[in-house]
């Protein structure tokens, strides 16, 4: 049984059951590239007092002969999608121009979509030096995002774009990353079976 956190602003309780270290196995298959295979997949949501979700990921090949490859890390933050207001920090180091009370199950409400659910945003940076912006929905324990911009270095491989899917199934966490790469449409690259571990 997964505990739910209790502390978390309500703009983030739509996203609570993401909340913890999760750990798994998956499949790596995409296009003609000459590598399928097997990898551990190591993710983490985490909460440090913002209206937004912390996330880092972890993967590393199988090897049957040998220690383990570590393949791309990544680093992001996750969040409802909602206008920002003068009680809100930013752009950069500006604090905000007033305050407000906190926000209450009826503010997070009123920003379900017309399908049932809640707008996400997530903001993911690969340690290979790519950038993404993912916009999406999440409707109860299933996330559906996609890219929205992706930003690479003059030296890194091509990548246009890409979709992930995250759920919650028997209390564990099933998730799918379908890219666009290397001069291929989007179609199935990666999937995993995590289970919770902290």
């Amino acid at each position: 049984m997964i505990e739910l956190p209790t502390d978390l602003p309500a703009d983030l309780v739509p996203l609570s059951w993401l909340v913890g270290v999760w750990e798994g196995t998956g499949v790596i298959d995409y296009g003609d590239h000459e590598f399928t295979g097997e990898f551990t997949h190591r993710v983490s949501f985490s909460h440090d007092g913002g209206d937004f979700l912390n996330y880092s990921a972890e993967a590393w090949l199988h090897h049957d002969d040998g220690p383990r490859t570590r393949l791309v890390a990544e680093m992001g933050y996750w969040r409802l999608t909602r206008n920002a207001t003068e009680a809100d920090p930013g752009p950069g180091l500006l604090p905000a121009r007033s305050s407000a009370p906190d926000r209450t199950v009826d503010d997070v409400e009123a920003l379900r979509n017309a399908e049932g659910g809640f707008d996400i945003e997530a903001v993911l940076v690969h340690s290979d030096g790519i950038s993404e912006l993912y916009l999406g929905q999440i409707r109860g324990p299933r996330i559906d995002i996609s890219t929205d911009a992706v930003v690479r270095p003059a030296g890194a491989k091509s990548y246009a774009a890409a979709t992930r899917m995250y759920g919650l199934v028997d209390g564990h966490l099933l998730w799918a990353w379908d890219v666009a790469a290397l001069g291929f449409e989007l179609g199935a690259h990666a999937s995993a079976r995590l289970a919770r571990v902290d």
